[in-house]
């Protein structure tokens, strides 16, 4: 097994990385930034798309063609470039994220899943997360791995494929000695009627959150949780079995809004001190003294990164082909006051 050089662990309601709390020691307009962990929603880094009819939505426009291994690469030349500016995490999905195609069908047309309807791992997708997966872990970072994303989840055949897909990740996560990965099971499970598999629904989804846990080898588990969709609050069954709690801020305009939400959660019955992350935003005005990331800053909770962009091969991180560098004036944006608080 390959040695692995980067392993994140919750102390309380802080993030350590190799037994050191993140970003040790600093602090930003009086507020304690060691602990928390900044990160992007990079859902697509394995993207494809196994439907012929939709795979030309995402040519690059360079070559007319898209191609899932030169988005990889990609990706994985721009990693260093974000772990230089302070980015200590980023979002991944298994089954990626609207692409930015509307659709009025579901599933939805597009098919990008590393899982065969009975909950298997594709062996082409398992590739391109695993060099991902290495890469973060040699530069320090931490990937916050989502398994199933709605519109997508269809393409599991049942609830025992769902069950099965669950196992079969966090058993080849472990086995492979991955000590980088924190579990997201789907990617806002409130957002009904949107997922076709109950298990996936608030009212199910810590069934998954517990079955994960339960899952070690060599005496080491996963760290898991799953998210809500903006502007909502991690349900009671939810926050009793998470390890970390996943919130979003799209839909959020007011950033005191963003304090409200971690200070609601704080307050329910089943909180006990756990580290809170925001790992989706889409509002930015980072050149305003007042905006969502500072405002999760100042209740000390992490703050994520969402920019879909245009599928233009120049803005945001998720509409494919993504131009993964730092390529735009709102990335550049995010990226120097990350720097700026985090000391990068």
């Amino acid at each position: 097994m390959t040695r692995r050089r980067t392993e994140v662990s919750i102390h309380r309601d802080a993030f350590h990385l190799n037994g050191r709390p993140t970003y040790a020691g600093r602090i930003w307009q009086g507020h304690k930034i060691e602990g928390l962990l900044f990160n992007s929603r990079m859902v697509q880094a394995t993207f494809d798309d196994l439907n012929p009819a939709t795979r030309g939505l995402w040519a690059y426009p360079d070559t007319g063609e898209w191609d899932p291994e030169r988005n990889t690469q990609e990706f994985l030349a721009a990693m260093p470039i974000w772990r230089e500016h302070g980015l200590l995490a980023f979002t991944l999905n298994l089954q990626g994220g609207n692409p930015g195609r509307p659709y009025d069908s579901d599933p939805q047309p597009w098919h990008n899943s590393a899982w065969t309807e009975d909950g298997q791992l594709r062996p082409d997708y398992v590739n391109r997360l695993r060099r991902v997966l290495d890469r973060a872990d040699e530069l320090g970072m931490v990937v916050i791995l989502g398994l199933f994303y709605f519109g997508q989840d269809e393409r599991l055949r049942d609830e025992s494929a769902i069950r099965a897909a669950c196992d079969r990740a966090a058993g080849w996560l472990l086995s492979e000695g991955y000590t980088n990965v924190l579990v997201e099971i789907d990617n806002e499970c409130d957002v009904d009627p949107s997922y076709e598999h109950e298990i996936l629904k608030p009212h199910r989804v810590h069934e998954l959150i517990e079955q994960v846990k339960m899952i070690s080898h060599k005496g080491r588990r996963l760290l898991v949780g799953t998210s809500y969709g903006g502007g909502s609050i991690p349900g009671e069954s939810v926050l009793t079995v998470s390890d970390f709690v996943l919130l979003h801020g799209n839909f959020v305009e007011d950033p005191a809004r963003i304090a409200e939400m971690v200070g609601h959660t704080r307050a329910l019955p089943s909180y006990r001190p756990m580290p809170i992350l925001f790992n989706e935003d889409d509002h930015f005005r980072f050149d305003e003294p007042a905006n969502n990331m500072v405002a999760a800053v100042g209740e000390y909770a992490s703050w994520g990164y969402h920019d879909k962009g245009e599928s233009n091969y120049r803005d945001g991180y998720q509409n494919p082909p993504v131009d993964w560098s730092i390529s735009t004036e709102r990335k550049r944006s995010f990226f120097a006051l990350l720097r700026e608080i985090t000391g990068a």
